[in-house]
């Protein structure tokens, strides 16, 4: 079915989104039905959530991320003490290396010479500076917020990458922009109805799915790429491009290639667990987004990233999409995403991982919730890393590709093309720029602005 990460499970009565959750610029989907000289409002709609997150603190405090900036601002001097105008020029700073990266990095492949001669890229690069590419996320945030809880929640946004805040470099606070000054938004119907409309559309513009046959190899003849095997057969094309992991794409379907070894060498990010949830009663006091926050966040980083296995006390993030879609759960129940990070799959006993997760989790959301979480479940459905690893065939089950931990791991990342086969192509969350729905997007137009280059008449 159509989707890859972004998909969708059925059970019990419940329906539950499996991949991506959170919906931001929603704008860059319209522009592919304006494109195509249709109106995106006939295909699907959504709406701008306000407030977006409620971030839960042991204490009780509760953070919500309001759509007014200033509102915004207000709560998190109201909640966590940091200064309004420190949150303010936060995002403000976020802002600014958005506007650095976006035409040098997000929209263009840092791998083409031509890119780096026009006068934005040249801007860009002057202010290099500006991006912070030297510090880490979370010493920037605290050194700027100087309040625990604002950093933490700033923090969390390493995680939408796979990132580790205390290694990643403080450029990756523009991720938080996109959400926080942008806006996050709630398609309706659930992120599924997303990935229904793309497909509907390439249909319409006479693309063919061939669902259910994999692809066993991409054949390479002279050093261009000019078809495929599948099913023992052999389909041409005059390009091929790849959306699936790259470093799966050059170990399967390439494996009679010389691959590139420092982009494919590259540490892999980190990984999820996934608690689907039907949860037999409703909690008005939680919205769409929900983050419970560990007591103990660089404990558990150091847990994920260096000790490779899970912390005792993880944040805990609940999507609960039947808060917007009633038709998501049945009548007086709700349908819990309960998701927290974890390591990628490099052996660990994931049995015995996942049983001591979801105790640890049901007695965290038990306390803070003041009710026992576990007495009303009524049905659940559990990924892990090797689950993730299987659907996706994302080696690992990293999901987020490479990490992003550290000043060079963005420049190492995948290009979206190869010198070393003609007409190939590779787009997607694990190559230039990143994971993430608004990366995914910008990954999916830089590599058809190559391919329409390559076959410019």
């Amino acid at each position: 079915m159509a989707g890859g990460k972004m998909g969708e499970l059925r059970l019990a009565g419940h329906r539950f989104d499996r991949g991506p959750t959170v919906l931001t610029v929603p704008h860059h989907i319209d522009a592919l039905f304006t494109l195509c000289g249709e109106d995106p409002r006939a295909h699907w709609r959504y709406q701008r959530l306000d407030p977006g997150f409620h971030y839960h603190f042991e204490d009780g405090t509760v953070v919500r991320t309001w759509a007014d900036q200033d509102a915004l601002a207000e709560e998190f001097a109201t909640r966590t003490g940091t200064g309004h105008d420190r949150m303010l020029r936060f995002l403000k700073r976020s802002r600014e290396k958005l506007d650095i990266t976006q035409r040098v990095f997000l929209e263009r492949s840092l791998h083409v010479p031509r890119n780096y001669l026009n006068t934005s890229t040249l801007s860009g690069l002057l202010r290099f500076g500006r991006i912070e590419p030297l510090t880490s996320m979370a010493r920037s945030n605290a050194a700027l917020l100087q309040a625990p809880k604002a950093a933490a929640i700033l923090n969390q946004f390493a995680s939408y990458n796979g990132a580790n805040p205390y290694q990643a470099p403080a450029t990756l606070n523009l991720i938080s922009y996109f959400e926080l000054a942008l806006g996050s938004y709630h398609a309706e119907g659930g992120m599924y109805t997303v990935a229904r409309a793309l497909e509907d559309l390439a249909r319409r513009q006479g693309v063919r799915f061939h669902y259910n046959t994999p692809v066993e190899r991409i054949v390479v003849e002279r050093g261009r790429a000019n078809g495929v095997v599948v099913g023992g057969r052999m389909e041409g094309f005059d390009a091929v491009v790849s959306n699936a992991d790259v470093l799966r794409t050059w170990r399967t379907l390439l494996k009679d290639q010389a691959a590139p070894r420092t982009s494919l060498a590259q540490p892999r990010s980190s990984s999820v667990i996934v608690f689907h949830w039907g949860v037999g009663r409703l909690h008005p006091t939680l919205g769409l987004h929900n983050m419970f926050m560990s007591g103990d966040a660089r404990r558990e980083y150091d847990r994920i990233f260096r000790d490779r296995t899970m912390h005792d006390d993880p944040s805990v993030y609940v999507h609960i999409s039947s808060k917007m879609n009633p038709q998501d759960a049945p009548a007086g129940h709700e349908n819990w995403f309960t998701m927290v990070s974890a390591p990628n799959n490099s052996g660990q006993d994931w049995d015995a991982l996942v049983e001591r997760t979801r105790d640890h989790v049901h007695a965290k959301l038990s306390r803070m919730l003041g009710s026992d979480i576990a007495s009303s479940i009524t049905c659940e459905a559990v990924t892990d890393p090797r689950t993730i690893e299987a659907l996706t065939d994302s080696p690992q089950g990293a999901i987020y590709g490479n990490s992003v931990n550290g000043i060079l791991a963005t420049l190492l990342r995948h290009p979206n093309f190869t010198r070393r086969i003609d007409n190939l192509f590779f787009c997607g969350g694990s190559v230039h720029p990143g994971a993430s729905i608004p990366l995914c997007l910008f990954s999916a137009r830089i590599t058809a602005d190559l391919v329409r280059r390559r076959f410019k008449a």
